[in-house]
């Protein structure tokens, strides 16, 4: 269960969190800070979230992984009480979200993927507004708002409505009303969609401060790579099932030891594909696209031989590279999400928070 979270004016320089927050947040948990049991999300004949379990220790970032559609943003609905669950429990903090909806969301700081500040308001008078819903004083939530609109490259537009910023000016406000409170869990729903690459690093950058402090994380993101550079642990959602929860280090070792050489040509005959196996001592073959081949064994092969092997076949290779092994092949694996189609996802949403 949740004690009653320490306050205090005096921010630090790093993230605006005091030493007697940063404490409360390392005391406030006893048990998981987030447990699903079961969850359910029906939508007339629709069946969106289908009997998904699993749970979030407290510190850790965990990221909630799957094509568009599978679930994502309707399970964090409903733990942040924005929908209500057709069946199932889910706890934060040990509070029944269903029962005792405002008791939990208390403890939450919510990033939804669409903005929900007032556009007639002044990013300023937003975040104040946000600090006032949770019982902070004038002083303090004043104090708060100019913290963190510096922090965000925002004091230009403090005095500005929010109707009039930008997409990613609107993206990253909508960020610091989530944390406005301190909140000792933090969810957010692709944070990064849509910004640029310069805004995009800096929000994982203030993810990780914000996890170093204490604070819980639940992250949904289209963007693998950042996930991979954040998580803890990774659940993947497809369909509305989870099929695969572990933590960051147990999906990679399944890659361990694994030599993975990428071809690339116009075309890889099914036929010769097949034979790879036979040929090669067992190799592990995948084809992200018609145009890639990638060929894995867990002893390392003389790539000469296998581009031989295929130009022979007709095959003519245009490259042959060794690849490090990814979430993204773990991801590809788990949900049959070809590789073209990811980049596809990718465009389709827009922006550049994937980027370093």
């Amino acid at each position: 269960m949740y004690n009653a979270p320490v306050t205090s004016r005096t921010d630090s320089p790093s993230t605006g969190y005091s030493h007697e927050q940063s404490i409360s947040k390392a005391q406030v948990l006893d048990g998981p800070a987030i447990q699903v049991l079961d969850l359910v999300k029906r939508f007339g004949n629709l069946t969106a979230v289908d009997g998904i379990s699993f749970s979030v220790a407290s510190g850790e970032v965990f990221g909630f992984l799957g094509p568009n559609g599978a679930g994502k943003t309707t399970t964090i609905n409903m733990l942040t009480g924005l929908a209500r669950v057709s069946s199932g429990t889910a706890y934060v903090a040990g509070i029944d979200c269903s029962r005792s909806p405002k008791a939990a969301q208390h403890l939450m700081g919510i990033v939804p993927d669409e903005s929900n500040l007032y556009p007639e308001l002044t990013g300023f008078s937003n975040l104040c507004f946000c600090g006032a819903l949770y019982g902070m004083h004038k002083s303090e939530r004043e104090s708060r708002a100019e913290y963190l609109l510096g922090l965000f490259d925002l004091k230009d537009g403090a005095d500005r409505k929010f109707a009039s910023y930008s997409r990613g000016m609107k993206r990253r406000l909508t960020i610091a009303a989530g944390i406005m409170h301190h909140p000792p869990i933090l969810f957010l729903d692709e944070p990064t969609t849509g910004i640029d690459v310069a805004s995009a690093r800096q929000v994982r950058q203030l993810i990780g401060e914000l996890n170093r402090e204490g604070t819980t994380i639940f992250l949904t993101t289209h963007y693998i790579e950042e996930a991979e550079r954040l998580c803890d642990r990774i659940a993947f959602i497809v369909a509305g099932r989870i099929v695969l929860d572990d933590t960051k280090d147990n999906l990679m070792r399944q890659w361990q030891g694994q030599h993975v050489v990428e071809f690339v040509a116009n075309r890889f005959p099914p036929g010769v594909v097949a034979a790879i196996p036979a040929a090669f001592a067992g190799a592990q073959t995948e084809q992200p696209s018609d145009e890639v081949l990638r060929v894995a064994s867990g002893a390392p092969f003389r790539v000469g031989s296998l581009v031989v092997f295929l130009e022979e076949r007709g095959i003519e290779v245009r490259e042959a590279r060794e690849v490090r092994p990814s979430l993204e092949d773990v991801f590809v694996r788990v949900t049959g999400l070809a590789a073209r189609e990811i980049r596809r996802e990718k465009e389709r949403i827009g922006g550049s928070g994937g980027g370093t």
